[in-house]
């Protein structure tokens, strides 16, 4: 297992507001996945499902997640990487997944601008539909689940379990 901390969950679980914060105690580098889809195809996530659909986001989304190569890096994935074994599967061999887990009543509380958020998911899916869908797949793949509803969670409580996490695999 690589030396990387993947954190995957849904829109609004705190993925890339932890990761920094994360990356920063640990000393490590931040990566988010959403931002090189974005650099990469020079387009929003958002245009990219308005012009070309949800299928070719998660097709974009799983060349990324695919073709990463980091080390000491705190990755913040987008919420539907898991609909690629393939992409999760490699994922699995740079680091420690860690599932940040959130209510869907949270999420909703968090997010307001799901229309516009760039989630790769078919039209006719209501968000609570999404959110049912994904959950059993981030428990499938996370090595950790961690619940992060609320402000309970701490940084510093986070780094802990990961580290003990990191151990139990070692």
């Amino acid at each position: 297992m690589g030396d990387n901390i993947i954190l995957i969950g849904m829109a609004g679980a705190g993925k890339s507001t932890i990761g920094v914060q994360l990356a920063k105690l640990r000393g490590m580098d931040f990566s988010d996945t959403d931002l090189l889809i974005q650099s990469a195809h020079e387009q929003t996530l958002q245009t990219i499902l308005d012009e070309q659909g949800y299928q070719v986001l998660r097709q974009y989304e799983e060349d990324i997640l695919s073709g990463l190569e980091l080390k000491n890096t705190v990755i913040a994935t987008g919420g539907s990487a898991v609909y690629s074994e393939k992409a999760m599967t490699h994922l699995s061999t740079l680091g420690l997944i860690v599932y940040l887990e959130v209510s869907f009543d949270e999420i909703v509380r968090r997010v307001k601008n799901v229309d516009t958020r760039g989630i790769a998911c078919p039209p006719e899916l209501t968000f609570e539909d999404i959110f049912n869908e994904r959950k059993p797949l981030y428990e499938r793949y996370a090595d950790l689940a961690i619940d992060n509803n609320g402000q309970s969670l701490s940084i510093e409580m986070l780094n802990e379990k990961i580290e003990e996490q990191r151990v139990k695999k070692a």
